[in-house]
C-alpha cells in the first residue's frame, strides 16, 4: 500500500498527523509546501492525500486540481479554517473526498482517512482487475468468430451486447474488448447490476453527495466516474430495475449524470459494453425492460458459446485452471490422465467455464496423487455421467419378435432414488421433451428455448410449493435458488399459491 501524503506548511500539524497514522500502522510522507507535493508526483503517488487550504505558493486546491487532473482516483481530504467555508465548497467542487475543520479531533481526523483509505484501496483493487485477467483461451471454431469479432471492434467504441450462459466468460470478453481498444490504458469497470440491492444500486452507478441519504458521510464517486476515459461493463443488464433503466438510456443518449443528490450535471466519456443471459427481447415484451434501451445496448451483438458448445477447448482449459490453481496454492500442479480428460469433455458443464474452474481447484486441493483418474474426480459428477441419459440403442428383441427395441436408461434422479430400471415401453421425460423442441421447431415456432426454459421453471416451482406448502422460504432452498429468485420467479411465470413465509 502507498503511504498517505500530508501536505501542511504548519510543522505542529503534520507531526499530529504522522503520529496518530503511525499507532494505526498507517506509512505517511509529509511536505510543508504544495510546490514540493507537485514535484513529488513526478515520482510516485499516495494512496490518500491531507492538504491544507492555504499555504505560501500554491494553494491547497491548486494541488487539488493538480491531483485530480492526473490521478482522479486518489481522494483528496482539504484541512481548512472555519472561515474558510467558501474555500470547503470550492474544494468539493474540485473533486475533494471531504474536508477537515480547524481545530480538529485527532480522533475523527483518523476515522475520516480510513474512510478515504478505504475508498481508494477500492478503486486500485478495481483498476488492477484488467491486468489479473487472462486472456480469453479457445481452439474452437466457434470461438475463432469470438476472436474474430473482438478484432473487427478493437479500434471502435460502439456499444457491444454480449449474450450468453451464466458462466461462459462474457466478462472475459469484455475485458478483451477493453484491452484491444483505444482505451486500454484507462480503467475497466465492471459491476454486476444483479449482485446490488435494488436501493444501493444507483449510487453505485452514478455515486451520491454528502448527505442523499443515511449514511452518505461522504461524496463517492459511482461506476461511471471511475471508468472515465475507460470502459464500464454492466454484467446481467436484463435485471437492472425500470426506473434506473431509464437513467441508464439518458447517459446513453446524451453522455451527461448526476450523482445521486447532486445538481451538477456531469459528462461521461465511458464506452458501454452489456451482458446478460438471459432474453431481452422476450423481456421488451413482458414490460420488464425498456425497448429503447434495449436498441441503444444492441448496437452489436456478440453471442459467447456455452462450454457444451466447444467440448474441444475442456482440455486446453482443464489444464490452464488446474496449473492456475496450482501457482496460487504454492503446490506442483496436477494433471489429469488420458481417461479422466476424455471423460471431463464428455460432460455438459451446465455451469460452463466457472464450473470447470471450480471442477480444477477441487481437484487440486482434493485429489489424491499427482495424476488425477476418473475415480479421484467428485464422486456426484461421476455417478451424475454414469446415470446420464444416453442416445437410445437398438437391442435385439425377443428371438420370436425379430423386431429391435429401444433401450432407454434409467435418469440419475431415478437411480439416486433407489427406483427401478424402467418397464418395457416407458418413456422417460427427456425424450418426451426432445419430441416436443422437435415438434415446434418442425413448425419454425420462434422462441423456443425461452417458451420451453419457461414451462420447465414453472412446473419445477410448482411442484416445490406443492411439497412445502406453498412456503417460498422451503421451496427456495428445496430448489437451491434464493428466496429473491424464486418470489421473482412466480412474478414472472404467473405462479399461483405462494404464501408470503
Amino acid at each position: 500500500m502507498k503511504p498517505i501524503w500530508i501536505v501542511d506548511d504548519d510543522e505542529s500539524i503534520r507531526w499530529v498527523l504522522e503520529k496518530a497514522l503511525a499507532r494505526e500502522n498507517l506509512a505517511t510522507q509529509s511536505f510543508s509546501s504544495a510546490r514540493d507535493a507537485m514535484a513529488a508526483l513526478q515520482n510516485g503517488t499516495p494512496q490518500v492525500l491531507v492538504s491544507d487550504i492555504r499555504m505560501p505558493g500554491a494553494s491547497g486546491l491548486e494541488l487539488l486540481q493538480t491531483v485530480k487532473a492526473k490521478h482522479p482516483g486518489i481522494p483528496v481530504i482539504i484541512i481548512t479554517a472555519f472561515s474558510d467555508l467558501d474555500s470547503a465548497v470550492s474544494a468539493f467542487q474540485g473533486g475533494a473526498f471531504e474536508y477537515l475543520a480547524k481545530p480538529f479531533d485527532v480522533d475523527k481526523a483518523v476515522e475520516l482517512i480510513r474512510r478515504a483509505l478505504d475508498e481508494s484501496l477500492r478503486e486500485t483493487d478495481i483498476e488492477q482487475g484488467a491486468a489479473q485477467t487472462p486472456e480469453i483461451l479457445g481452439q474452437a471454431p466457434a470461438m475463432q468468430d469470438v476472436f474474430r469479432a473482438i478484432g473487427r471492434l478493437s479500434q471502435s467504441n460502439v456499444t457491444v451486447l454480449i449474450t450468453g450462459e451464466s458462466g461462459s466468460g462474457k466478462e472475459l470478453v469484455a475485458r478483451a474488448l477493453h484491452k484491444h481498444s483505444p482505451r486500454a490504458s484507462q480503467p475497466f469497470v465492471a459491476l454486476n447490476t444483479a449482485a446490488i440491492p435494488k436501493d444501493l444500486l444507483e449510487s453505485e452507478l452514478f455515486g451520491h453527495e454528502r448527505g442523499a441519504f443515511t449514511g452518505a458521510q461522504a461524496m463517492r464517486r459511482g461506476r461511471f466516474e471511475q471508468a472515465e476515459g475507460g470502459t464500464l461493463f454492466l454484467d446481467e443488464i436484463g435485471d437492472m430495475p425500470l426506473d434506473l433503466q431509464t437513467r441508464l438510456l439518458r447517459v446513453l443518449s446524451d453522455g451527461h449524470f448526476y450523482r445521486v443528490g447532486g445538481h451538477q450535471s456531469l459528462k461521461a466519456n465511458v464506452r458501454v459494453i452489456a451482458a446478460t443471459h438471459q432474453n431481452l427481447e422476450q423481456r421488451v415484451r413482458e414490460g420488464l425492460f425498456r425497448e429503447d434501451l434495449y436498441h441503444r445496448l444492441n448496437v452489436i451483438r456478440l453471442r459467447l458459446p456455452s462450454l457444451r458448445e466447444r467440448s474441444e477447448d475442456i482440455p486446453i482449459l482443464a489444464r490452464y485452471f488446474l496449473a492456475q490453481s496450482a501457482r496460487q496454492l504454492g503446490v506442483e500442479a496436477k494433471r489429469l490422465s488420458p481417461q479422466a480428460m476424455q471423460f471431463l469433455s464428455q460432460l455438459e458443464f451446465p455451469g460452463n467455464v466457472r464450473q470447470l474452474e471450480n471442477l480444477c481447484n477441487w481437484i487440486t486441493v482434493m485429489a489424491p496423487g499427482q495424476t488425477v483418474e476418473i475415480k479421484d474426480l467428485p464422486q456426484d459428477l461421476v455417478e451424475e455421467r454414469a446415470y446420464a441419459p444416453q442416445p437410445a440403442q437398438l437391442v435385439a428383441g425377443p428371438a420370436s419378435a425379430g423386431i429391435a427395441a429401444p433401450v432407454m436408461p434409467v435418469s440419475y434422479g431415478e437411480a439416486a432414488a433407489g427406483a427401478a430400471m424402467p418397464e418395457a415401453g416407458h418413456v422417460s421425460w427427456i425424450s418426451l421433451l426432445e419430441t416436443e423442441a422437435a415438434q415446434m421447431l418442425a413448425s419454425e415456432q420462434p422462441e423456443v428455448m425461452d417458451i420451453l426454459g419457461r414451462q420447465f421453471e414453472a412446473a419445477l416451482i410448482k411442484i416445490a410449493l406443492k411439497h412445502t406448502h406453498g412456503r417460498k422460504n422451503d421451496a427456495a432452498v428445496r430448489l437451491g435458488i434464493g428466496r429473491n429468485t424464486i418470489t421473482r420467479k412466480i412474478q414472472e411465470l404467473g405462479i399461483g399459491g405462494a404464501e408470503d413465509d
